[in-house]
């Protein structure tokens, strides 16, 4: 598996290396949902191009704050660019699905927690799946 490059000494990449990530997730996924909401009818396939677009946007608005909370909280293996951007993701693969819900009726705050909950619960997973593999005389 392909992992992105670290610092020569392990620390985090600076906030400027995810800047035009986050760039691109804004514009596409605030403008396709600009668009989809103001120029297309709610059918089959723009809804799904809704949830796909708010992903997107959820994914660009919550990359700031997934950097800056693995930059203050540092882990052992340290939190790579591959992780930064999944766990930004993950934010918006959860606005996605409670957008999903809403439109259906069907989101309660406890069903919410849940999925957040369970979300957190498989990024930890991950995590401690990761950590189990990196052994410190690797070189990444």
């Amino acid at each position: 598996m392909y992992n992105l490059p670290m610092q020569s000494d392990n620390r985090p990449q600076p906030f400027s290396y995810y800047f035009p990530a986050i760039l691109i997730l804004l514009a596409l996924g605030g403008g396709g949902l600009y668009y989809t909401v103001n120029y297309l009818l709610p059918t089959v396939g723009p809804r799904w191009l809704l949830y796909f677009c708010l992903l997107l946007l959820g994914a660009g608005l919550f990359m700031p704050l997934t950097w800056f909370i693995n930059r203050r909280f540092p882990s052992n293996p340290p939190a790579g660019p591959n992780v930064v951007i999944r766990q930004a993701l993950w934010f918006g693969v959860f606005a996605a699905l409670l957008a999903w819900l809403q439109i259906g009726r069907v989101l309660t705050l406890p069903l919410g927690t849940i999925l957040g909950a369970a979300l957190v619960l498989i990024e930890f997973l991950i995590r401690m799946w990761e950590r189990s593999r990196w052994s410190p005389d690797q070189a990444v």
